[in-house]
C-alpha cells in the first residue's frame, strides 16, 4: 500500500530562488523535449511511397525520439547550459519520464479505445513541481529526519510536521510543490502488509449511493447529505477578485497581488471540497462493509448545461477519495451499471418514464411513491448485492417503513461527530 503525505516547508529566501529557479529550467527542457517529439512525428507522419494530404516538412527523416534517446542527450544539453548542471541529475530524468507517460497516453489508446490530450508546451510558471524518486537512502537526493528536509543543491529545509510518518513504512519518492499559499513537500511512502479485503461472506451491512446536484448523494436507507456548493457560494468573492486582476496591467506588481489572491480563493476551495469528500468517505465506511454506486460518465456528463455544477461537485473525486478510504478499511465497493436505476421501480421492476424535473417516483404498477434518489439507491443497492453474489435484502426495511419514512439529511456537524 501506497501513501502520500503533504508537508508544508518553509524555506529560505536564497532557497525559494533556487526552487524557482529550477522549475523554469525544468520548463524549458519539458518544451524543448516536446518539441523534438512533435517535430519527429511530423517528419514521419506520412510513408515515403506516398504523398501527405497536408503539408510536412522535408529533409533528412530524423531518428526516433524516445525517453532513452532524450535522457542520453543530458550530458550535450549540460555541456551546452552550464545551468543545468546546478539541477540534481535524477530530478531532470524524472521530468523526462513525466513527458514520457503524457506522450504515451497520447499516442497508445486504452482497453476500450480511450486517448488522453496531447502533451501541451508549458508557459511560465505553469510547471510547479520537481521530483525527487528516492528518500533517505544511501544516494538519495532527499533526507527527512527530525523534522528537517535535506534536498541535493538546495539545502536543509524546516518542515511542518503536522502528524507523524506511520511506523512500518519506507519512505519512496518526494516531490516539492509549489501552491499558491507557499511550498510543500509530498512524501510518497509504501508499506507492504496491505490490509485485505473483507470476504464477501463477512459483509454484514450494505448501501447504495446515489450522487447527485440536489443531494449530494442518497443512500438506500433514505439518508441524504446535503450539497454544500463551494464554488457556487464564492462565485461573488470570485468574481469581484477576477475584475481587480483584469484592471490591472498584466505582469505588473499590482496584477500579480490581484492573481495571488485568486489563485488563494481557488485553493481555498479545493481544500474545502476536499475536506467535505474525506468526511463523506469516512462516514459511509464506518457504517458499511459494502458500498455500490454508479459507474458514471462525468466527463460525458461534465459536458452538459449543468458542467458548472457537475464540477463543484466533483463526484469522480468522491469516489477515488471513497476508494481509497475503503482500500485502507479494508472493504469493498463496487461499481454498478448506472442504466436505468432512476426508471426502475426498486419494488416491481416496471419502468417509471420520469424528466430531471420530477424527483418523485410514483409507480403506477404496485403503488409505491417515495423519493426519486432514494428509489434509485435502492437500486444501485441490489446491483452491487448480485455483483458480489450476496442475496437480495433491498434496503432492510419493509415496503410500508419506505413510504412512510422521509429522506432524512445529514448534516456536516453530525458527519465530523460521527468520524
Amino acid at each position: 500500500m501506497i501513501l502520500t503525505y503533504c508537508y508544508k516547508i518553509k524555506p529560505s529566501p536564497e532557497q525559494i530562488a533556487i526552487m524557482e529557479r529550477w522549475l523554469e529550467l525544468l520548463r524549458r527542457h519539458w518544451n524543448y523535449a516536446l518539441g523534438q517529439r512533435l517535430d519527429w512525428l511530423n517528419r514521419t507522419r506520412s510513408p515515403i511511397d506516398r504523398c501527405s494530404l497536408i503539408s510536412e516538412p522535408i529533409g533528412v527523416i530524423p531518428e526516433a525520439v524516445n525517453y532513452y534517446t532524450q535522457q542520453a542527450a543530458l550530458k550535450e544539453t549540460k555541456r551546452l547550459f552550464p545551468d543545468y548542471k546546478q539541477i540534481y541529475a535524477e530530478t531532470q530524468q524524472i521530468n523526462l519520464q513525466r513527458l514520457n507517460k503524457a506522450w504515451d497516453r497520447w499516442r497508445k489508446p486504452l482497453k476500450h479505445g480511450l486517448r488522453g490530450g496531447r502533451p501541451r508546451f508549458k508557459k511560465q510558471g505553469q510547471l510547479r513541481s520537481f521530483v525527487f524518486p528516492r528518500v533517505n537512502s544511501p544516494r538519495a537526493g532527499a533526507h527527512l529526519k527530525d523534522g528537517f528536509l535535506l534536498l541535493s543543491r538546495i539545502g536543509q529545509i524546516p518542515v511542518v510536521m503536522h502528524r507523524p510518518i506511520p511506523d512500518g513504512f519506507t519512505l519512496k519518492q518526494c516531490t516539492v510543490v509549489k501552491k499558491a499559499d507557499g511550498w510543500y513537500c509530498c512524501i510518497s511512502m509504501k508499506d507492504d502488509t496491505v490490509p485485505e479485503l473483507l470476504p464477501v461472506d463477512s459483509v454484514r451491512s450494505a448501501v447504495g449511493i446515489d450522487v447527485g446536484l440536489e443531494k449530494f448523494l442518497t443512500t438506500s436507507d433514505g439518508e441524504a447529505i446535503p450539497i454544500p456548493q463551494f464554488y457556487r457560494k464564492a462565485q461573488d468573492r470570485l468574481a469581484q477578485a477576477q475584475r481587480v486582476m483584469s484592471r490591472r496591467l498584466k505582469g505588473s506588481k499590482n496584477w500579480k497581488k490581484a492573481k495571488q489572491k485568486v489563485a488563494l480563493l481557488h485553493l481555498h476551495l479545493t481544500r474545502c471540497r476536499k475536506e467535505f469528500h474525506y468526511q463523506v468517505a469516512h462516514w459511509l465506511c464506518s457504517k458499511y462493509d459494502l458500498i455500490a454506486h454508479e459507474d458514471l460518465n462525468i466527463k460525458g456528463l461534465a459536458r452538459t448545461k449543468l458542467a458548472k455544477s457537475i464540477h463543484d461537485a466533483a463526484w469522480g473525486a468522491f469516489l477515488e477519495i471513497l476508494q481509497a478510504v475503503a482500500v485502507k478499511r479494508g472493504l469493498l465497493v463496487e461499481e454498478v451499471n448506472p442504466r436505468g436505476t432512476s426508471i426502475e421501480c426498486f419494488n416491481c421492476g416496471s419502468r417509471v418514464e420520469k424528466s430531471l424535473s420530477e424527483r418523485v417516483h410514483c409507480c403506477s404498477s404496485c403503488q409505491v411513491k417515495i423519493d426519486r434518489d432514494w428509489n434509485s439507491g435502492i437500486n444501485i443497492l441490489n446491483r452491487g448485492l448480485m455483483a458480489v453474489g450476496l442475496p437480495l435484502n433491498g434496503c432492510g426495511k419493509s415496503i410500508q417503513d419506505i413510504e412512510e419514512q422521509q429522506v432524512s439529511f445529514v448534516s456536516l456537524r453530525s458527519l465530523h461527530h460521527n468520524l
